[in-house]
C-alpha cells in the first residue's frame, strides 16, 4: 500500500511542477495589452485538472495491472524499466541461440538485431494497446512524452560450462520520462515473457536428455537380457554333437573322450550366467575359446588348426563376456566349416597405447562365400560396445589375406564402468 501511494505521489508531483513551471511562464509571457506578469494562469491550471485526471486514472490501471502480472506491488514490479539476471545450465553459445529464438518469438518484437561473436542481442518491441486506444488519441497528455515502443537488451556472460544472462527491458525513451509516464506494465510483461521461455526451453532440453537417458537404459537392460539368456543356453546342436561325439569315443578311445568331456566341462563352467552386466576378463574369454575350440579340434581332426597369441600382460583386460566367443563361432561356422579341408583360427591380443586390439581371423571362404547368417551376432557385438564403451571401442571386420576375414574388437586397455556411467 505504501509503495502504491508513494508511486502516485511521485507521479502527481513531477506533473504538478511541471505545470507550476508552465504557469510561471504563462504569466510571464507579454498580454494582450503589451504589459508582463499580468496573463492570468487559469487556463493553464485548468488544462493541469484535465491532465491530473489522466494521469491518475493511467497510474491507478498501471498499478492494479502489474499487481495481475505479478501478483504483488512493489518498487521493482513498479518501475517502468525491468532487468533480469537468469543463470542457465548451458555453455554460452547454446545459451545466446536460445536466448534469440526467446526474444525472435516475442509478439510484436521488431528491428532485431543479433550478435553471436559479442553475444547480445537488440530488439525493439511495439506496445499493445492494453485498454484499447487511449481517450483522445494524440491529444491525451499521456502520449504525449516518447514512443509508444519499448527496447530490450539481452547479453549473455561466459561462466564455467554455464551461460549468464542479463536482460533490460525498458521503454524506448529516456529515464527523465519515468517521472511524467508509465508503461502499464508491458515491460514487466515482456521480462516474465522471456523468462518463462528461458525456462520452458531448458525444461524441454532436460526432458529430452532424460529420455534419451532413458532410452539407452532400456536399451542396455534389453541387451543384458539377451546376453543372460545367451548365457543360460548352449547352442543345441553344438552340444548335442559334442556329447554325441564322446560316447563314440568311449568305446573307440576313452582317452580322447575324457579330454572331450573335460574340455566341455571347461565351456560350460565358463559359460555360467554372470552376476548382472559384470566384465569379464579376456583371460577368462580365452579360456571358454580354447575349451570349444579344443572341442571342434576332436571332432574335426587335422581340419582344424588353431593359433593362440595373447601375451599374459594382456590377460586381465576388462572384456563383455561371449564377445571373443561369438567372433570364434563365427570364424568356425562362416570360415571353415564349409570349407572341405578345414583351415586354420588365430586368437591374437596386442596393446596399443591405452587400447587393447583382440582380433580373430580364419583362411576360410571369406566375403566371397554365400553367406550363412543373419549377421546378427556381430550386431550385438558392436551394440553391446557401445553401450558399455560409448565411443572408446569399436569393432573392424577385414578381409584377411590371402583368404578368410579378420573381426577386431578395440576396447580400452583399463575401464573403470561406474566411473563412466556415474
Amino acid at each position: 500500500m505504501i509503495k502504491s501511494l508513494f508511486f502516485l505521489v511521485r507521479i502527481i508531483a513531477a506533473w504538478t511542477v511541471l505545470f507550476f513551471i508552465l504557469a510561471l511562464a504563462w504569466s510571464a509571457l507579454p498580454s494582450v495589452d503589451g504589459s508582463y506578469g499580468n496573463n492570468d494562469p487559469w487556463p493553464v491550471f485548468l488544462v493541469g485538472l484535465i491532465v491530473a485526471a489522466f494521469v491518475i486514472t493511467g497510474a491507478f490501471s498501471h498499478l492494479r495491472r502489474v499487481r495481475l502480472i505479478a501478483g504483488h506491488i512493489d518498487g521493482s514490479a513498479l518501475a517502468n524499466r525491468q532487468r533480469r539476471q537468469i543463470e542457465v545450465p548451458f555453455e554460452a553459445g547454446e545459451t545466446f541461440d536460445l536466448l534469440d529464438a526467446a526474444i525472435r518469438e516475442l509478439p510484436r518484437s521488431e528491428e532485431i538485431e543479433s550478435a553471436r561473436d559479442s553475444l547480445q542481442v537488440r530488439a525493439k518491441v511495439r506496445r499493445p494497446d492494453t485498454y484499447g486506444r487511449r481517450p483522445l488519441g494524440r491529444y491525451n497528455p499521456l502520449n504525449w512524452f516518447g514512443v509508444p515502443r519499448n527496447q530490450i537488451l539481452a547479453l549473455v556472460a561466459p561462466r564455467d560450462g554455464s551461460g549468464s544472462v542479463t536482460l533490460v527491458c525498458e521503454p524506448e525513451s529516456g529515464a527523465w520520462s519515468d517521472w511524467f509516464r508509465v508503461d502499464d506494465g508491458t515491460n514487466l510483461e515482456n521480462a516474465e515473457a522471456i523468462t518463462r521461455a528461458i525456462a520452458r526451453r531448458v525444461a524441454e532440453r532436460r526432458r529430452n536428455e532424460q529420455a534419451a537417458v532413458a532410452q539407452t537404459v532400456t536399451e542396455k537392460e534389453l541387451t543384458v537380457a539377451k546376453l543372460s539368456l545367451l548365457h543360460a543356453q548352449v547352442e543345441p546342436h553344438f552340444l548335442y554333437n559334442t556329447l554325441a561325439s564322446a560316447q563314440y569315443l568311449t568305446r573307440t578311445d576313452p582317452a580322447r573322450a575324457d579330454e572331450m568331456l573335460g574340455h566341455l566341462i571347461q565351456y560350460l563352467r565358463h559359460s555360467l550366467p554372470r552376476t548382472e552386466d559384470a566384465l569379464s576378463t579376456l583371460g577368462q574369454e580365452l579360456e571358454r575359446a580354447q575349451a570349444y575350440l579344443e572341442i571342434l579340434r576332436i571332432r574335426m581332426g587335422p581340419r582344424l588348426a588353431v593359433q593362440i597369441e595373447v601375451p599374459d600382460a594382456l590377460r586381465q583386460t576388462p572384456l563383455p563376456p561371449m564377445m571373443l566367443q561369438t567372433l570364434v563361432e563365427n570364424a568356425i561356422k562362416h570360415g571353415l566349416e564349409p570349407r572341405s579341408g578345414g583351415g586354420m583360427v588365430w586368437i591374437l591380443a596386442r596393446r596399443d597405447g591405452h587400447a587393447v586390439a583382440v582380433t580373430v581371423a580364419d583362411d576360410g571362404e571369406g566375403f566371397g562365400a554365400q553367406p550363412g547368417g543373419t549377421g546378427i551376432g556381430l550386431k550385438n557385438v558392436r551394440e553391446r560396445l557401445r553401450l558399455v564403451y560409448g565411443a572408446d571401442a569399436s569393432l573392424a571386420v577385414v578381409a584377411n589375406f590371402p583368404n578368410g576375414v579378420a573381426a577386431t574388437i578395440t576396447v580400452p586397455a583399463a575401464f573403470d564402468r561406474d566411473a563412466r556411467h556415474g
